[in-house]
C-alpha cells in the first residue's frame, strides 16, 4: 500500500562507495570531541577524558569539489577526521565485537564555526549552529573494510593552499575505534548508515573563502575541495 505525504519527503543523503555503483545511505552523524591528546591540549583540556559526543544532521554530508563558505562566521575552522561507517545494528555491545559492526571508512572534515562555538560555550549553550550547518561535513568516498581492513595506525594530515596544517597518526587517538563504537552503542542504537567522525589531531585553524583544502589518511584515501566565496549577510 502506498503512503501519502502532505509534502514530498527529503531525499536520503548518500555517499559514493569505492569500487561500487551502489551508494551508502547516511542515517546519523556522530562526532567525538577531543580524541587526540595534542588537540585536547591546544583547546585547553587534559590529555585523556571520558569521550563525549556531538552530532551533525545527515544532510550535512557533501561530496563536491566546491564547498559553500557558511554564513554568520568570520572564523571557520578545519578539522580532518577518520570517519567510520556503521554497517550493522549495534546496541550495548562490547568493544571486542565493535569492528564486526563496521562497514567501512572515509576521510572527512568537520567544518566548525569556531567563533559561534566559543560564544555558545561561554553561555553554556548547545553547539548546533557551530557544527551542524549546511555542507559542514565534506567526505571522501567510502572504502569498505572488506577491501582495506580496519586501520589502527597511519598518518592523518590536512593542508590549506599547500601548507601543512594538521599532521598526526591514527595511533594517537585517545579512544580507539572499538572503544568509541562501544561507548556510542550504550547511548544510542547504532544503525547501518551511521557515520562516526573519530576526532581530529592538533593544528586546527581558520580557512578563508577560496582556500583549497587537501587531506588524506594513510591506507584509506584522500579528500580535496575548495571553499566558495563568503555569502552576503
Amino acid at each position: 500500500m502506498s503512503t501519502d505525504f502532505v509534502f514530498q519527503p527529503a531525499s536520503i543523503p548518500a555517499l559514493s562507495v569505492e569500487g561500487s555503483a551502489a551508494l551508502c545511505p547516511v542515517h546519523r552523524i556522530y562526532c567525538v570531541g577531543r580524541n587526540y591528546a595534542a588537540h585536547a591540549r591546544e583547546m585547553g583540556h587534559s590529555d585523556r577524558e571520558p569521550p563525549f559526543f556531538f552530532s551533525k544532521p545527515p544532510d550535512a554530508v557533501i561530496q563536491s569539489e566546491l564547498i559553500a563558505y557558511p554564513s554568520r562566521t568570520r572564523d571557520l575552522h578545519h578539522e580532518v577526521a577518520l570517519v567510520v561507517v556503521i554497517g550493522r545494528q549495534a546496541r550495548n555491545i562490547q568493544k571486542e565485537a565493535a569492528l564486526e559492526h563496521v562497514f567501512g571508512y572515509g576521510v572527512g572534515v568537520d567544518l566548525t564555526r569556531r567563533d559561534l562555538q566559543a560564544a555558545a560555550k561561554k553561555k553554556s549553550r548547545p553547539w548546533d549552529v557551530a557544527k551542524g550547518f549546511d555542507e559542514s561535513a565534506p567526505l571522501s568516498n567510502i572504502y569498505p573494510a572488506s577491501q582495506i581492513g580496519h586501520p589502527v595506525k597511519g598518518q592523518i594530515m590536512l593542508s590549506v593552499n599547500g601548507d601543512l596544517r594538521q599532521s598526526g597518526n591514527l595511533a594517537d587517538m585517545i579512544w580507539s575505534i572499538p572503544e568509541v563504537i562501544c561507548e556510542l552503542s550504550h547511548f544510542f542504537t547504532l544503525l547501518p548508515g551511521d557515520l562516526v567522525f573519530t576526532g581530529t589531531p592538533n593544528g586546527v585553524a581558520a580557512i578563508d573563502p577560496g582556500s583549497v583544502i587537501e587531506c588524506s589518511i594513510e591506507g584509506i584515501g584522500s579528500l580535496s575541495f575548495t571553499m566558495s566565496g563568503r555569502p552576503k549577510e
